[in-house]
């Protein structure tokens, strides 16, 4: 049977890159996967996201959303419910940076990084959370929560200060609401992928980035979007069934060494 037949999940940023990989994956898997970003088109190129679930003969949907306002979150999760009926995985991916160090950093690069990479997670979690609430359990969860952290919120990223702030408030912010919502049998999890390689534009592709992330990852290769994917199945599916409240690293060995 397929790990997450007849489950409902949303996921942000799933347009492109690791968002994409882990909406296919769960497409895959049984799920019907709500795809929600600011754009339809991947940066990589090729179809949309929806677009490859649906002909490979899966469910999903793309609703157009900026998690960075409450508005559109709680649109996105309504949207969600009234086709779907439930929730029952929230993965917020959706995430911006600036390459820029404390001095760089203008307040309005921060107050952007900040409304995305952190608020827009609490939007997205607290939206969940009271859907959640309303729904009966299932084998003894009534839903789950993944946010995509990095190795970034618990060691510094050179020359990007708000990515990596906003990295380590994630952190912290699936530890509280693991811890404040057990009771409610709702399950919260992060996940840290090291060096992933994606189209996404600016430094972070560039010779020297990715000549640092080499030399800092012991194992033999850099990540790919399928590695995070594998790992948030993992999470979203019943096989972690007494997993809460943890930032699993998926980093090629990156913060071991």
């Amino acid at each position: 049977m397929p790990l997450l037949k007849d489950k409902v999940a949303i996921v942000t940023g799933a347009s492109s890159g690791i968002g994409r990989a882990i909406a296919l994956n769960f497409a895959a898997e049984g799920a019907s996967v709500v795809i929600a970003d600011t754009v339809e088109l991947p940066i990589e190129g090729g179809e949309s996201t929806a677009s490859l679930i649906q002909q490979a003969g899966g469910t999903a949907m793309h609703v157009v959303t900026d998690i960075s306002d409450w508005n559109s979150v709680d649109a996105l999760v309504a949207t969600t419910v009234a086709r779907f009926s439930r929730l029952d995985v929230m993965v917020n991916n959706a995430a911006v940076y600036t390459s820029t160090n404390l001095v760089q950093t203008s307040p309005e690069q921060w107050n952007r990084v900040i409304g995305v990479n952190l608020t827009g997670f609490f939007y997205c979690c607290k939206r969940a959370v009271l859907q959640m609430l309303t729904q009966a359990p299932v084998n003894e969860v009534r839903g789950r929560i993944i946010n995509i952290s990095s190795q970034h919120g618990m060691v510094a990223c050179p020359g990007d200060f708000p990515y990596s702030v906003s990295k380590g408030g994630i952190v912290q912010m699936t530890r509280q609401i693991a811890v404040d919502h057990a009771d409610d049998l709702i399950v919260c999890n992060a996940i840290a992928p090291g060096k992933i390689i994606t189209g996404k534009p600016g430094v972070a592709n560039n010779s020297d980035a990715l000549d640092y992330s080499r030399r800092r990852t012991p194992w033999p290769r850099l990540g790919a979007p399928s590695d995070v994917a594998g790992a948030a199945l993992f999470l979203a599916s019943d096989m972690a069934s007494y997993v809460t409240g943890i930032n699993l690293m998926v980093d090629g060995g990156w913060m071991a060494g």
